[in-house]
């Protein structure tokens, strides 16, 4: 029996052999498209989860309000959509925290000296340097105590960073223990944050200490109403996806 060498211009039986690497190289790139499909969309089956587990670390007061119920989990969110859905869910429960703050306060009697507001950051707590200090000092005053203490135990059990933040009004200030009013703002704030961790027991892990001098008022300087108003500490609950940013 004779055998026939194939030869270089033969082709072999069952189709051209660039068929197969080309069909190889095809379906490698329908996988890859495929694989990239799958990373940009979100299903909300696991997003209601993350954002149920989200919710229950935030339910911290009794009788607090619950979010309404998250979109059908059917519905999908593109990547973009995705970050300001958990914005929105995420302001809804700390505007529900700051109503439960603001009734907490009003039954303490503090309304007048302790006002909560709701920022993109978090929830404010804010304090009037005539409620907490003497004008160019950084020592608590005695009427101090009982407001702080009831603002500590507001805090006490929540889990997220406490940023507390002093602020000046423009008026100068040169003494050897405040050459500027950068070193003013910050001693306040961090004789709240003394106060918080001595006296209310709160974490020193969980506090942060801040000092704004007069850059940053929320009224204008030029009354004294308005230098009033500047002159204060705020204390502010972090937003949890916010406090992620934060040292551990």
């Amino acid at each position: 029996m004779k055998y026939r060498w194939m030869q270089d211009d033969d082709e072999p039986q069952g189709g051209a052999r660039w068929l197969t690497t080309y069909a190889d190289m095809v379906t490698l790139i329908l996988c890859f498209f495929v694989l990239l499909f799958s990373m940009s969309i979100v299903e909300m089956d696991k997003f209601k989860a993350a954002m149920s587990s989200l919710q229950g670390a935030l339910g911290i007061l009794e009788g607090s309000t619950t979010p309404p119920a998250l979109p059908p989990s059917n519905d999908i969110f593109e990547p973009g959509d995705l970050q300001a859905q958990l914005l929105a869910q995420e302001m809804q429960m700390m505007r529900a925290m700051a109503a439960e703050f603001e009734q907490e306060l009003a039954g303490m009697g503090l309304s007048e000296k302790v006002t909560v507001e709701l920022e993109e950051r978090g929830i404010v707590f804010r304090l009037a340097d005539t409620v907490l200090f003497d004008i160019g000092k950084d020592e608590l005053r005695p009427e101090a105590r009982e407001v702080l203490l009831k603002v500590g135990e507001l805090l006490s059990d929540l889990d997220n960073p406490i940023r507390v933040e002093g602020h000046t009004d423009n008026w100068p200030i040169s003494t050897p223990r405040f050459p500027s009013n950068w070193e003013l703002s910050t001693g306040r704030a961090t004789s709240v944050v003394r106060f918080l961790i001595e006296e209310a027991g709160m974490d020193p892990k969980q506090l942060q200490a801040a000092g704004y001098g007069e850059y940053h008022p929320i009224a204008d300087n030029d009354t004294p109403e308005g230098r009033q108003s500047n002159r204060r500490v705020d204390v502010i609950i972090l937003r949890p996806s916010l406090s992620l940013a934060e040292p551990q």
